[in-house]
């Protein structure tokens, strides 16, 4: 499974440009959608679901919970929510996404971190499944697949073991048959390495046999365990 994040007028250029690339390797997205999406962008995503792939509502507003005075420990949005503020954000959120035309009912919290408060109100809110950082939960069946998303760093620092490492996860998942879960933020795809470090660890999965597959088919098809 494939997830492309952080789509808006700025980066949609790019987003255009890995999708077409997915495209010639029969690979769909699932698009992480923030729900203030507008114009231009609005409509690409209802062109990309129209020809397979996924929409995820991906948050509200993204604001971070504080836990202190650091900024470096500050929450992302979602993750450390009770249910009743939880569920007034999604409430919000799905009004935003209904008036732009992408009905959803997969949900991946910013970060990929949901608290049981999150969880909570998504049941309520009749969502079908939440992709969160270890796994890919079935609301309606309360089972999970467990997988952990990769990804890349935006720390420049780290940028090459970071991408090596991706594609040697690709390699290790999919060599044993087991999900792998890719994820990538469309700011990341202006930089060179990661963004081949993103299409080699797709080809390396192809190579291995693996299948494509979105985040909803996987729930819809498979029985989770």
């Amino acid at each position: 499974m494939v997830s492309l994040s952080g789509i808006d007028a700025r980066t949609l250029h790019r987003c255009a440009e890995l999708a077409e690339h997915l495209g010639r390797r029969a690979v769909p997205l699932s698009l992480l959608v923030a729900p203030r999406l507008a114009g231009a962008a609005v409509d690409w995503v209802r062109s990309r679901r129209a020809l397979g792939d996924d929409v995820l509502l991906h948050g509200f507003d993204h604001t971070r919970e504080p836990r202190g005075r650091s900024m470096s420990l500050r929450r992302p949005e979602f993750a450390a929510l009770p249910a009743h503020e939880a569920g007034l954000r999604l409430t919000a959120a799905m009004a935003a996404m209904e008036r732009a035309g992408l009905h959803t009912t997969g949900f991946a919290p910013p970060r990929w971190q949901a608290s049981r408060g999150t969880l909570i109100a998504l049941r309520r809110k009749d969502f079908a499944f939440c992709a969160d950082l270890a796994c890919v939960r079935d609301l309606r069946t309360d089972t999970q697949l467990r997988a952990r998303v990769q990804t890349l760093s935006s720390h420049e620092r780290v940028e090459t073991w970071r991408c090596f490492a991706l594609v040697l996860a690709a390699t290790r998942v999919t060599r044993r048959g087991g999900l792998l879960r890719l994820a990538i933020d469309a700011t990341d795809l202006d930089r060179p390495a990661p963004r081949a470090a993103f299409l080699d660890a797709i080809d390396t999965a192809l190579d291995n046999s693996a299948t494509p597959t979105t985040y909803r088919e996987c729930t819809a098809l498979s029985t989770i365990t």
